[in-house]
């Protein structure tokens, strides 16, 4: 089912460390002749009405990106969930008409374009948290969550219990949406598949050439 994605702000979290990739920027690595962060955003912005980096440090080296640079506004580096409050307080205030925010993480270049739409079927009726789901498992950080939960957020992290992202979304019985892996000729990969470490990204190039390849057939 078609939805308006008016309705969800996408957010691209980018704020991570990136210790396995030795540091620096993962997300601007170059990826089929553009940098991951382009590929993701390329990928998400179809399907929101707005969008949103949710990065710590000096947001000027995104500027050519055009985005909205969200630092955390709790902790220090306290991870995805610092990114989706921010992205959620950005809603609230800049984008009063939008019902959910969207999140994806910036080093998972292979996401589906259908995300947002299959996360509002199970989401909008009900108001409630959805999440993405693979062959390898739930995919926390690509989920669906009402603006409303913003507050329910912020005292989640004041309690400091713990910063995983599943134990947030659990306390709102998600609804899980799985997405089969994409197939490329004879090999399968999981559309969740991120990129941690330069074997990851070498990897992660390979699978761009078969889809481009698959695209000009």
């Amino acid at each position: 089912m078609a939805h308006d994605g008016d309705a969800v702000v996408g957010c691209i979290l980018a704020g991570g460390r990136s210790s396995r990739f030795g540091g620096g920027d993962k997300c601007l690595a170059m990826l089929g002749g553009v940098s991951l962060l382009d590929r993701v955003a390329a990928t998400l912005a179809p399907q929101v009405g707005a969008m949103v980096l949710s990065a710590n440090g000096d947001p000027a080296r995104f500027a050519r990106h055009g985005l909205p640079v969200l630092p955390d506004g709790v902790g220090d580096f306290a991870g995805p969930l610092a990114g989706l409050l921010a992205a959620l307080d950005f809603a609230a205030t800049e984008r009063p008409d939008a019902a959910f925010v969207a999140t994806v993480a910036a080093d998972t270049p292979f996401f589906p374009d259908v995300l947002v739409d299959a996360l509002l079927d199970e989401a909008a009726g009900r108001n409630t948290v959805a999440v993405a789901a693979s062959e390898s498992g739930r995919q926390p950080v690509f989920a669906l969550v009402p603006v409303a939960l913003r507050e329910d957020l912020r005292a989640f992290l004041a309690a400091g219990a713990t910063l995983k992202v599943g134990a947030f979304l659990d306390r709102h019985a998600p609804a899980v949406v799985r997405f089969p892996p994409l197939r490329l000729g004879d090999v399968l990969v999981d559309p969740f598949f991120n990129v941690n470490t330069t074997a990851d990204l070498d990897a992660a190039r390979t699978v761009a050439a078969l889809i481009d390849s698959a695209r000009t057939e």
